[in-house]
């Protein structure tokens, strides 16, 4: 029997066991895509005990802890402490096998508290003990984990209308030996159809200094605000759809239900996919132009338990995978990217993983010259952050596309402790190759086999965002 997670964890073969301690396990982190703060990073944040850097904001183990029985006062409420909600996790998470959260919080604890026990409701206190005298060292502030974690780039979320200030204080401080830069995600305006759309599309006037009336007024302003972005070093956007559509009817069309959202006005399913096509294309566009990737994540179904929603807000756990069939409008929308601008580069993210070979397929019906890999198929996103769901992406992307021009994992998490996320799939995606190997399915060529997953691991993404790290 195996020891619960040794150094030779989740690699069967002697091969796998070699190209991840040869080539994958000492190789630098290119997160492209996350959601920790940039603040936090600039003011070097120490945290104070391990629930605030594991359970602060994590929708993952609070949808854990939530399946255990807990009241929700004793997981986000202000009135419990941090101890009492890590007590509660530490009694969820033994129940939790087969589920990667498991392994997440093993490869956590053991990288950065050098702590070996399993976390049970019993060895809680030692665990909390441990892990908070640890946090009061250098090591453990938020540059400190970065840089132990041997990040190279940190792409954040950021809003058309941010600032960036946190961004440009990082650019000036000479201490930060890692790149910390913006990814633009201008999804509030896209959301025509809400009831915010006319108060976000005021903020974003002011955030501009431009006065925002028409469909061209805001084209204007987004077309600035992706050059300010430019500037500060973003390489990519980020959208998170619902479901792929393509509803191209012109910029009159979507000039009119832009003027009908701002005056409060009722929109039909048609007329809001009209606009969100005509921005999307515009959008692309633009990418296209600075050579940015433009990322899309859908089949995300949010918000879905109404009650706790209007208590806590989005991104609480309170979501699942969404069944929309999208191949058509997802071939519809590359197929007018392209005929506009030839295409950015994409990035394609399902979270429904019988998407998987459509993905791959489309891919391969779009690529073009200039960049290998110029459209992907995006790493196993959330809900398919498993091993069983990075192995199925990894092998469907393989049977359909170019598998060693892929640019690899991202965390795309709010905790500063998950850049093991990174190993967990450096070490999937090595025993998966390693089993081709062994199996006589590929050569047994060590200087093929560690361009193959050097460049999984960091030097595609390097070259795909043209990071000079």
């Amino acid at each position: 029997m195996k020891p619960f997670m040794d150094e030779d964890f989740l690699l069967t073969n002697d091969t796998a066991k070699a190209l991840f301690h040869e080539f994958a396990e000492k190789m630098p982190i290119i997160d492209f895509h996350c959601h920790i703060s940039p603040k936090e990073i600039a003011e070097n944040r120490n945290f104070e005990n391990i629930s605030q850097v594991w359970l602060g904001g994590d929708h993952y183990k609070w949808r854990i802890i939530r399946s255990n029985g807990v009241d929700e006062a004793e997981i986000t409420g202000s009135q419990s402490s941090d101890r009492v909600k890590f007590q509660r996790f530490a009694e969820a998470l033994p129940r939790a096998i087969g589920n990667p959260m498991i392994h997440w919080t093993h490869l956590e604890l053991k990288r950065y508290f050098g702590c070996n026990q399993f976390l049970t409701a019993e060895s809680a206190e030692d665990i909390w003990n441990l892990c908070n005298k640890k946090l009061r060292e250098d090591s453990l502030s938020v540059r400190g984990i970065i840089h132990q974690s041997n990040v190279k780039v940190i792409a954040t979320t950021d809003d058309p209308a941010d600032n960036l200030c946190w961004h440009k204080k990082l650019r000036g401080d000479p201490t930060c030996d890692f790149l910390v830069v913006p990814s633009m995600r201008p999804d509030q305006a896209l959301r025509v159809e809400k009831p915010e759309f006319a108060a976000y599309i005021q903020k974003l006037s002011k955030a501009a200094d431009t006065p925002i009336h028409s469909i061209d007024d805001l084209f204007s302003v987004l077309a600035a605000r992706i050059d300010f972005f430019d500037s500060m070093g973003c390489r990519a956007s980020d959208h998170a759809l619902e479901y792929l559509f393509c509803r191209a009817e012109g910029a009159a069309k979507a000039d009119t239900v832009f003027r009908k959202a701002l005056n409060g006005e009722s929109l039909s399913t048609e007329e809001i996919e009209a606009y969100k096509t005509e921005l999307l294309l515009f959008l692309g566009e633009q990418y296209a132009k600075h050579d940015w990737a433009m990322q899309i994540h859908y089949n995300a179904l949010r918000n879905n338990r109404t009650g706790l929603y209007h208590v806590l807000g989005p991104d609480t756990g309170m979501d699942c995978i969404g069944t929309a069939a999208c191949a058509d409008g997802l071939v519809a929308l590359l197929d007018a990217l392209d005929a506009r601008c030839g295409l950015p580069k994409m990035i394609l993210y399902s979270l429904n993983p019988n998407d998987n070979a459509m993905l791959g397929s489309v891919i391969g019906s779009f690529q073009g010259p200039g960049v290998r890999g110029k459209i992907q198929h995006g790493c196993a996103w959330w809900f398919n952050d498993s091993k069983a769901g990075m192995e199925s992406q990894l092998t469907s992307l393989a049977n359909l596309s170019l598998l060693g021009n892929f640019v690899g994992m991202v965390t795309d998490s709010r905790s500063f402790l998950s850049y093991t996320r990174h190993e967990y799939f450096r070490r999937i995606l090595c025993n998966l190759i390693g089993s081709w190997v062994e199996n006589g399915e590929y050569p047994d060529d060590k200087n093929m086999l560690e361009s193959i997953i050097k460049g999984i691991c960091y030097e595609n993404a390097k070259a795909y965002f043209h990071y000079d790290v």
